[in-house]
């Protein structure tokens, strides 16, 4: 039976653009460039890897998200996976990482799996629950922050390194796991891939698809929310200390006024 592997990705605001707040507080995604998470990046190379490894797996890569996050999938088909699945629904919009759980649960559950991967974390909540929370709906192990994993025998290992120690985990199929940034440099899509991608099947669902209520989800649905947000002061032009003998102490006295030490 071929081994179902679900990679979560999500299309995210590029890091390097000017990130502000839309007028709900939600995180505004209109007016910067997006892209496939970077850390989610790795999770789809390690699904390549363990269903090159196999001897019959599929790899579907699933976001939630506008029209535009697209673009994140046909990042990780490019990359070669081999399908994808792109709930996009209005209602959607604002949801926190409980709400959006919910969605990638059903949509999971629609999809069937074996084994879900995910980065470690987004690269604009950065919060790094959602693996545990996802696994926690699916009502499966947990296996998260793998620097390394394998498949073999209906069951995943990996290991986990600490600060001071590293971790030997397994579960059994199916799971949840997470992959850090340690896991393996993520290949580059070829012109070939990137060709291919294009023909790959990308499935379209909305929250009726999965039995889901709209206030279940988005803003109203959400456990948490922003209350209030404030711009970013411009950066000043700083204080220049001028080492005549005393640059120690004046940086010392500097450092002490703004309460760093």
């Amino acid at each position: 039976m071929s081994l179902r592997i679900v990679v979560c990705v999500k299309y995210v605001p590029d890091a390097t653009g000017d990130r502000k707040f839309a007028d709900d507080l939600t995180v505004d995604r209109e007016d910067v460039d997006g892209l496939l998470s970077e850390l989610d990046e790795y999770a789809v190379e390690q699904a390549l890897q363990i269903a090159e490894e196999a001897d019959d797996a599929e790899v579907t890569v699933l976001t939630v998200g506008p029209e535009d996050a697209r673009d994140a999938l046909r990042k990780a088909l490019s990359m070669g996976a081999d399908k994808a699945v792109h709930v996009d629904d209005e209602d959607i919009h604002g949801s926190d990482v409980m709400a959006t759980s919910l969605v990638l649960a059903k949509a999971i559950e629609k999809v069937g799996y074996d084994l879900v991967i995910s980065g470690m974390a987004s690269t604009d909540g950065t919060m790094g629950v959602l693996p545990a929370i996802l696994a926690e709906r699916l009502g499966v192990p947990q296996v998260t922050l793998l620097s390394e994993v394998k498949v073999e025998g209906g069951t995943v290992t990996g290991r986990r390194d600490g600060d001071t120690a590293s971790e030997q985990l397994e579960a059994s199929l199916p799971a949840v796991v997470s992959v850090t940034d340690q896991s393996g440099e993520a290949r580059y899509p070829s012109f070939k891939g990137i060709m291919a991608a294009k023909k790959k099947p990308v499935e379209e669902l909305e929250l009726d698809d999965l039995d889901i209520d709209a206030d279940e989800v988005g803003l109203a649905g959400s456990w948490t929310a922003v209350d209030s947000a404030d711009e970013r002061p411009a950066r000043t032009a700083g204080t220049i200390v001028k080492d005549e003998g005393e640059g120690g102490k004046q940086l010392a006295e500097y450092l002490a006024s703004q309460k760093f030490i």
